[in-house]
């Protein structure tokens, strides 16, 4: 029997697409072996392992216009465009609780994505039990250049995950998870471009080279890993799940409309995809 896989790509509050995705794969029982999520993937899709159909689209649109989950004035005073304590440890803890519990009962699988700032590689971190360092990891694979400070675990920096690894299916399948479901937050055809950014994150990262030259090259690799989607769903070891117009929530999203009508698109895109995702994960 076949290892199965779900990779979850990132893109800021455009992930709260994935959100919608992964509640109707819960509402439907279907279930992967392992998730691996990349910054907003990450912060998202441990939601699945937890198995917490809608409090994802619960608290981002609580919270969309709250100043302390993102804002210009967090960043501002912080360092941080997502606030550190209300994101990592308010919310999860108190407002909307995280259902630690049943994550660490789970039988799946998660690992995040994160890429190191002092040689510009991608990690692979597996998360057991989500306590205050594994939120530190999901920290880390969700904290994006220039709007957020370097994430340090264990004495080494870290930032987005995106950066190095944008859609890890190659990485889940060294790992042994030979078909994965991989949710795009991007339709079909989008190419990435060079950053516009990059002349100023050569003056805030000019300390590490390597660093900066995974920076400079990202769009390249994004655009490849997608060449390698697609070759996987050719050859029918991936199910790829993206948005089938283009979604309305940005990057960085306030209005509680943008979001929802996100979310729905990523429920719609789920529920018509039902019927061959289930042929895909059948066994032969």
């Amino acid at each position: 029997m076949s290892k199965k896989g779900l990779v979850c790509e990132g893109g800021a509050m455009r992930g709260i697409y994935t959100a919608g995705v992964l509640d109707v794969l819960m509402e439907n029982n279907i279930e992967t072996d392992m998730l691996m999520g990349v910054s907003a993937g990450a912060c998202f899709g441990c939601n699945y392992i937890s198995g917490q159909i809608g409090r994802t689209i619960r608290y981002n649109v609580k919270y969309a216009k709250d100043p302390r989950y993102c804002s210009f004035r967090s960043l501002f005073k912080t360092g941080d465009i997502y606030g550190y304590e209300f994101c990592y440890h308010e919310l999860p803890e108190k407002l909307d609780p995280f259902d630690f519990e049943s994550f660490k009962k789970s039988n799946r699988e998660f690992y995040v994505v994160a890429t190191s700032v002092e040689n510009g590689k991608a990690v692979y971190i597996k998360l057991e039990n989500m306590d205050r360092k594994d939120m530190e990891w999901v920290r880390a694979s969700a904290s994006m250049p220039m709007v957020s400070n370097t994430v340090i675990i264990d004495g080494h920096k870290f930032l987005d995950g995106g950066i190095a690894d944008s859609i890890p299916v190659e990485a889940a399948m060294n790992m042994g998870f030979e078909k994965n479901i991989v949710i795009l937050t991007r339709p079909e055809g989008y190419q990435k471009k060079p950053e516009p950014l990059y002349p100023l994150e050569k003056i805030k990262y000019r300390h590490y080279p390597e660093f900066l030259n995974t920076l400079a090259h990202r769009h390249e690799d994004y655009n490849r890993e997608l060449e390698v989607v697609k070759k996987l769903e050719d050859e029918g070891k991936a199910f790829v799940i993206r948005p089938s117009e283009l979604p309305e929530a940005g990057r960085i999203e306030h209005d509680p409309e943008k979001l929802n009508s996100t979310y729905l698109l990523g429920r719609k895109d789920a529920e018509a995809a039902l019927e061959g995702l289930r042929n895909f994960l059948k066994d032969e």
